[in-house]
């Protein structure tokens, strides 16, 4: 394949419009925790703030600065994460950086929405993008559980 093809397919349309439509977008008012990850490598930036209830995301916001492959991902995350657990968003962080990294399978289910972005396993300079939302989202969560 060109490299033009592959760009093409990391590109897909369905990528694309996951990008266009990212739930949860802005910041909460008050929130328990908030976390800002950043991508050294291209400067794609996410904030996610949340609050917990009863050991689950009861809500959640995310501001998001990132080219398409880390507004896909935090698409992707934002509509599956609400009433998942901090071990549930650690699993699906490690599957997707194991996904990425290792050529291991997608995420599981709710985050299995994940798998569109496989054809960017080949595109190492995008993993951090690609990880910024669950890393935060994890993070943040697990600071509002130790309050």
């Amino acid at each position: 394949m060109s490299d033009e093809t592959d760009l093409i397919k990391l590109y897909s349309a369905r990528i694309l419009a996951l990008a266009a439509d990212i739930p949860h977008l802005g910041r909460l008012e008050n929130p328990q925790a908030s976390v800002k990850r950043r991508s050294p490598l291209c400067g794609s930036t996410i904030t996610v703030d949340v609050r917990m209830a009863n050991g689950q995301l009861s809500e959640m916001k995310q501001d998001v600065k990132a080219c398409a492959l880390g507004q896909a991902a935090a698409a992707v995350v934002g509509a599956a994460a609400l009433g998942s657990t901090v071990e549930e968003v650690t699993r699906a962080r490690d599957q997707l950086r194991a996904m990425l990294k290792e050529d291991g399978p997608p995420p599981e289910a709710p985050f299995d929405g994940l798998e569109v972005l496989t054809p960017a396993t080949a595109y190492k300079n995008r993993h951090a993008s690609i990880m910024l939302s669950l890393d935060a989202l994890q993070e943040a969560m697990q600071q509002a559980e130790t309050q």
